[in-house]
């Protein structure tokens, strides 16, 4: 592709048509609407919300939060459903237009009389006169303008083939078109008696985009092709009291294009959502609820304004992503009311990507018309100033208007016909030259990048001394099995088992010291010092294991074979930094930990394990559940070193552990009964590893634990 590119923009004829072939793929891609480009496009409005946060102006909607205060005071969640009336009666009492609770009552209050004598197994005439603690919030829900909560969710939820209770009324402008909607099968709800008193039922769902952000909250959702409403319209109907929800099309074929609630008129996308302007944290948004239930709060607070119950406690699980950070997801519920009753929208509207498509293809066009008519700084500069005016069009019309508007797509068409019309051969040149470099640089770790860019003067030959950990690994029997295979399929499989394996070590921060064909050496606590390191290095390890052994069972289940890979981890005192020359560097770590990590690798082999760490390792992570292998004097060393083997998860089965250990207890002391007690263990484990050791070796002569290998 590149070089029939090249080809045609050294062609004058055809270098004039770039332009044009480059605007009419980019037209393409803008209408496939990638995932990539949604991504992009994101990116650019959260940044804008970044910027210019929404203004706050006051409106009348509050938060009464379960934060970790209250549920310090009052105890932990779930609260009993008499406290929660309680808290609703006083929100009430003290002129709450609506009161929306942003949680499931899934279950019947566990702390009922009538439950609590069924759990102890009591039997109580007088207790089970007493009040049941639902029937009290169903009437305090029937007294007040309430709305509860359900969840929708793809798998049926805990009432098959029936759906939540409607209480509003839908209304339909226009041909309906419900699948334009999100679309759910089953749904999670509140008690049929607590949905029976409420005067709202809302759904608490909402549909992040694929990065995990919340930046649009639904008004409508669909369960099983039938339309409901979500907490926000609900909250909005009941404090106005209305009755019904119009659902206004933005057109044939074109979803849905508002909601109207009595005298609200809420713009939505064509799915039934409404777009996020986040606000900054404001005070007197949110009050405590321990507050509100010890009387701390003036019932002012609340007099004409909806009120939302739900919690910011990060034992709750209510949390979400926002273009601004993390935020609870009652205070999504409260963003988008404040912006409902303060008239502040957020819109994409239909015609947006049709200007885009123009934008891009003028842009495109108008790019390449300066690169090849003018000089390259002067067409640089007025393509320069193309995307600053792309840029501050889409942010006046963000700011000004409340419009979403992509510019970033525009402007990279633009600024690819730019390049591809005035400096095609010497971009190209250069692109190969920053792609092989980028290439190369994969194989840095990106610590090592992260602390090289924030320490430049650590760019120097030298080195220092400090206590590392490391992890080598090693596929068992490679070099047959890469023998015994094509070229092309070893390649795909070693790079479908490297990638993975290299990027566990990066999610542990460790560095990359070097790949030697199927072998891996990662270092930790270098170049950035990291008090944890062995239990990095130990924790990095296990996941490596867990990611090989499946890695081997899926392609043996596709009849593919695959090694096994062993793995030593050690730690210590090494010399760490930068060696060789001006010309090349090579940063690493020397001595003689290193060299032990890879022996403790290679003594999988012969002890017939997968995993062997140091004490000096296990010392750094003493909670993790192990064996010990033994003494091993590794080859070439003339002290032996305690070993131990994890006990991680696999499929071969292992010798009971306490067995075992009284086994090498026993062996440990030299008792005459280690024998014995290892030949029963190896008849019935024999595949068990160490068991199988220990009785040839007790076997053949030799006492207490000491290992002594032979091989390297």
């Amino acid at each position: 592709m590149a070089v029939a590119m090249e080809r045609l923009c050294m062609d004058n004829r055809s270098a004039s048509l770039g332009p044009l072939l480059l605007a009419l793929l980019a037209a393409c891609l803008l209408l496939a609407d990638s995932r990539a480009q949604q991504t992009l496009r994101n990116y650019q409005f959260d940044q804008f919300q970044r910027w210019r946060p929404r203004v706050y102006e006051p409106v009348p909607v509050r938060i009464v939060d379960i934060d970790e205060a209250s549920l310090a005071r009052l105890g932990q969640w779930p609260w009993p459903r008499s406290r929660m009336a309680t808290l609703l009666e006083r929100l009430t009492a003290a002129g709450a237009t609506a009161v929306a609770f942003d949680m499931v009552f899934a279950e019947p209050d566990r702390t009922a009389p009538k439950a609590m004598l069924a759990l102890w197994q009591l039997q109580c005439t007088p207790c089970e006169a007493l009040p049941d603690p639902d029937n009290l919030f169903a009437q305090a829900l029937q007294k007040s303008p309430s709305v509860i909560g359900f969840a929708l969710q793809q798998a049926p939820g805990n009432s098959p083939g029936t759906g939540p209770l409607q209480k509003a009324r839908f209304v339909q402008a226009g041909q309906p078109q419900p699948e334009w909607l999100h679309s759910f099968q089953g749904s999670l709800r509140s008690l049929p008696a607590l949905e029976q008193a409420a005067s709202g039922n809302g759904a608490l769902s909402f549909v992040p985009d694929a990065d995990g952000l919340v930046r649009r909250v639904p008004l409508v959702l669909q369960w099983d092709q039938t339309p409901v409403a979500t907490l926000v319209t609900e909250a909005l109907r009941v404090s106005l009291n209305e009755r019904n929800l119009l659902l206004q099309n933005a057109g044939q074929d074109s979803g849905l294009g508002e909601v109207r609630i009595g005298r609200l008129h809420l713009p939505t996308t064509p799915q039934g959502e409404m777009w996020l302007h986040y606000s900054l944290p404001v005070a007197g948004r949110n009050l405590a609820a321990w507050q509100v239930l010890e009387g701390a709060v003036a019932p002012a607070q609340w007099a004409g304004k909806i009120v939302l119950v739900g919690s910011s406690a990060q034992g709750l699980m209510d949390l979400r992503f926002s273009p601004l950070g993390m935020v609870s997801g009652v205070e999504v519920h409260a963003q988008a009311l404040e912006q409902a009753l303060g008239g502040h929208f957020l819109q994409r509207p239909s015609w947006a990507r049709a200007l885009e498509l123009l934008l891009l293809l003028l842009g495109c066009a108008l790019a390449g018309a300066l690169a090849r008519s003018t000089r390259a700084m002067r067409s640089a500069a007025a393509s320069l100033g193309l995307l600053l005016a792309l840029g501050a069009g889409a942010w006046w019309a963000f700011v000004a208007q409340g419009l979403l508007l992509d510019a970033a797509t525009p402007a990279l068409g633009l600024l690819l016909s730019y390049l591809l019309c005035s400096l095609w051969q010497h971009r190209l040149r250069e692109r190969e030259q920053r792609w092989t470099r980028q290439a190369f640089a994969r194989y840095v770790s990106p610590n090592r990048v992260d602390h090289l860019l924030a320490h430049p003067q650590d760019l120097a030959l030298g080195g220092r001394r400090q206590p590392c950990s490391f992890v080598f690994t090693d596929l068992a029997g490679f070099t047959p099995w890469m023998e015994a295979l094509e070229p092309e399929q070893a390649v795909g499989l070693l790079n479908g088992y490297l990638d993975p394996m290299v990027a566990i070590a990066f999610r542990f921060e460790g560095t990359l010291d070097r790949i030697v064909g199927d072998a891996l050496a990662i270092m930790f606590s270098a170049p950035l010092e990291q008090a944890d390191h062995r239990a990095r290095a130990l924790a990095c390890a296990l996941e490596m294991d867990a990611f090989a052994s499946a890695y081997v069972r899926q392609l043996q289940q596709q009849g593919r074979p695959f090694c096994q890979t062993r793995i030593g981890v050690h730690s210590g005192e090494v010399i760490v930094g930068n060696f060789g020359g001006k010309t090349l560097f090579d940063y690493r770590a020397l001595g003689d930990p290193v060299n032990t990590a890879a022996r403790l690798e290679s003594a999988n082999k012969q002890l017939g394990t997968r995993i062997c760490i140091s004490d000096a390792i296990l010392a750094g992570a003493p909670q993790t559940p192990v064996r010990p292998i033994g003494l091993l004097q590794l080859q070439g060393k003339s002290q032996a070193l305690a070993v131990f083997e994890p006990l991680v998860q696999e499929d071969a089965p292992r010798a009971p552990l306490a067995d075992y250990l009284a086994a090498f207890e026993a062996m440990r002391r030299l008792q005459p009964e280690a024998l014995d007690l290892f030949t029963r263990l190896a008849k019935a484990w024999p595949q068990d590893p160490l068991a199988v050791l220990h009785q040839r070796r007790l076997a053949a002569g030799e006492r207490g634990e000491l290992v002594v290998l032979q091989e390297k």
